[in-house]
């Protein structure tokens, strides 16, 4: 009878320990939305924000919901460039704020050179982009797990059509 004890204790314990995870992931993501609301202008229950890696980076995009929302349109495109400005500048310094100084791919990030990662913005006509590439494999990687980090405490909602640009092996 005391295997069965043991076992039912320890299935206990490890259904514990699995619901105080799940809760504190639900209130990281939480407090991740609200730093997040907290430092960009546009409302993020009005948009979709997608994090999409590719061979060389990867392909952040953030539209609206609704196709006539043209004041959040262009508070998405003023704010996605003015981020793919300060990234080129090297500072994450928003990312940081909002993800902690440990997030992971950052640190990595930080250290590039001016020209060893490209950022380029690209205005949509429902919203932004940001196309990250690099050619360093120190790098790539650096930019996966940074997205990794960005889709499991953002979400990755699905954009119809969105993947099929960024299918290739030359994006």
């Amino acid at each position: 009878m005391k295997p069965y004890t043991l076992l039912w204790a320890g299935l206990l314990l490890f259904s514990t320990v699995t619901l105080a995870l799940e809760n504190t992931s639900s209130k990281q993501v939480d407090e991740v939305q609200q730093r997040t609301q907290q430092v960009v202008p546009y409302a993020l229950d009005q948009t979709q924000l997608t994090f999409t890696k590719t061979v060389h980076g990867g392909v952040q995009h953030v539209v609206v919901k609704s196709a006539d929302n043209i004041q959040q349109i262009k508070l998405i495109q003023e704010n996605l460039l003015k981020m793919a400005n300060d990234f080129r500048k090297g500072d994450f310094s928003v990312t940081e704020h909002i993800h902690g100084a440990t997030m992971p791919g950052l640190a990595q990030l930080k250290k590039a050179e001016t020209d060893d990662i490209k950022y380029e913005f690209k205005a949509l006509p429902n919203g932004a982009q940001i196309h990250y590439s690099t050619e360093y494999p120190q790098y790539v990687q650096a930019l996966h797990e940074w997205f990794d980090a960005q889709m499991s405490e953002h979400g990755n909602e699905a954009v119809p059509e969105h993947s099929k640009h960024h299918s290739t092996v030359a994006e």
